[in-house]
């Protein structure tokens, strides 16, 4: 998410010109990236930490899976990180009033756009050809006999736009303002001397396992978490400590990565059963020394685009890319793939084009509504990129 989903207006006593620009910047390209994880068109398409492949190793599947399954991996950590350390920074405001501000930018634009989702994809049932497109995509299979919104009751409708939205990305909206309501909790937990150590074990624990549920998520917990205690301690988060060296773990970033995902399309014959730990474990290892080597690492990186006028305009449709992006890359992946199939390297072709041509489209629109109905793009967005 763009910084100012958190709710907070950064001033420059709350952190400095470089870090606020560099939230900005993370926020962004893990929006960007995510249409790529979401692009990703191999056998087996919904990822997990686990997830084998399930067809031959090529340059095709290597590429998609060491990108969509490990490399990309850190952004959705990263959001929740800069999320909780943002609005942990915003003490002095009454927690009702931030509370309130909250359920006007991040739940009246879920709301929103679930429904945008839901109305897209219902719409697409009508016609038989889209309606099979859906069908196939397995996006809103409810059983093993219903695969269509068509064939849901009124009341699995009601829990599909409110809890289970059809743009699935919308989870992230979804828990990041249950860990802002539950926030004075939070705190307490990751401040007192004692509740520290029980909470972040058990946060520890959901994340390892990948376990959670609608209202509390794993991985966001621990990570929402750790961006309250880095900013309630006053972690250096401009210079790394010795242990958090980039270098060291960028280098363990890549070599994860790739032995992540060799394993995954050869490991199984040799390692059995324990294939899954082992990809679990190097899954979680890969998203910790790639939030290390991104933040610490790209500092260069951050400024040169920063200083570009054309990367900041970019980033202020973050949230519009992230919000417009999913089911249609789903969709328009299955659609494609109907067309090109004969294609040589149709897949991973798609899987470069699809999501670019997607960020363009979701940018233009972005850009026309900002300008033409200003009122209309602030509701949808939460104020954001305004």
């Amino acid at each position: 998410m763009p910084v100012e989903s958190t709710g907070s207006h950064l001033s420059s006593n709350a952190v400095s010109d470089f870090n606020s620009r560099k939230f900005k910047f993370w926020s962004f390209v893990s929006m960007f990236l995510l249409v790529f994880v979401h692009g990703y068109n191999l056998h087996e398409r919904y990822m997990q930490p686990w997830t084998i492949p399930g067809e031959p190793l090529s340059f095709t599947t290597f590429t998609e899976y060491f990108l969509a399954n490990g490399i990309f991996r850190f952004r959705i950590p990263m959001l929740f990180i800069i999320s909780g350390y943002l609005f942990a920074l915003n003490d002095a405001r009454p927690y009702g009033q931030r509370t309130k501000k909250r359920l006007k930018t991040l739940l009246v634009p879920y709301l929103i756009w679930s429904a945008v989702g839901f109305a897209f994809t219902y719409c697409l049932e009508l016609f038989p050809g889209s309606r099979e497109m859906v069908s196939n995509s397995n996006i809103v299979r409810i059983d093993d006999t219903r695969t269509l919104l068509h064939e849901y009751h009124w009341y699995e409708m009601l829990v599909k736009w409110i809890l289970l939205p059809v743009p699935y990305q919308l989870w992230f909206i979804r828990v990041l303002l249950i860990y802002n309501i539950a926030y004075p909790a939070i705190r307490w937990c990751v401040t007192h001397p004692v509740a520290r150590w029980i909470f972040f074990g058990i946060a520890f624990l959901m994340w390892f396992f990948t376990l959670g549920f609608v209202l509390f998520e794993g991985e966001g917990l621990l990570y929402f978490s750790l961006g309250v205690w880095i900013q309630k301690t006053n972690f250096n988060i401009d210079i790394p400590p010795r242990w958090l060296k980039p270098l060291w773990w960028g280098a363990a970033f890549g070599a994860l990565a790739a032995g992540k995902t060799v394993i995954a399309f050869l490991g199984q014959p040799f390692l059995g059963n324990a294939i899954f730990p082992v990809l679990t474990l190097m899954h979680k290892l890969v998203i910790f020394s790639g939030l290390l080597a991104a933040w610490y690492g790209c500092d260069g990186l951050v400024t040169w685009f920063m200083q570009r006028q054309w990367f900041v305009w970019l980033a202020a449709f973050a949230f519009i890319i992230y919000a417009v992006h999913a089911p249609l890359v789903a969709y328009a992946t299955e659609a494609l793939f109907a067309v090109v199939s004969q294609v040589p390297h149709y897949r991973i072709l798609t899987f470069i084009f699809l999501p670019l041509t997607i960020i363009a489209l979701a940018v233009a629109t972005g850009a026309l509504l900002r300008k033409a109905w200003p009122g209309l793009y602030g509701v949808l967005t939460g104020g954001r990129g305004m």
